[in-house]
């Protein structure tokens, strides 16, 4: 038994996906009488995010500074503060022990 391949709609739908992933988002006209969109909160500052980071090292936040920090942090920035924050507390520890140990006698 053989089956017939028609190459025209797998075409036609590759043309439609393209179409769509090329044109511009338009986002449409807002109707008349509504209230304006809610302004996008600012990004957090690298000391709010380092205290955020600080913070969650100890698992203390309050619930607003959560729902705060989920709009205003990116999870790149989370990222990189909590590897540097965790460094720091690594060689600050490290640095203690040395300091203990060579003044112990």
């Amino acid at each position: 038994m053989q089956f017939a391949v028609s190459s025209a709609p797998h075409l036609s739908r590759i043309h439609a996906v393209q179409t769509f992933m090329t044109q511009p988002d338009a986002a449409p006209p807002p109707a008349a009488g509504t209230p304006p969109a809610p302004a996008r909160p600012r990004q957090a500052s690298l000391i709010q995010v380092a205290g955020a980071v600080f913070w969650s090292f100890f698992g203390v936040r309050k619930g607003r500074h959560m729902q705060q920090d989920a709009a205003t942090i990116k999870p790149l920035q989370v990222v990189v503060i909590g590897v540097l924050l965790a460094a720091g507390i690594v060689f600050a520890l490290l640095a203690l022990v040395r300091f203990i140990v060579r003044n112990a006698s």
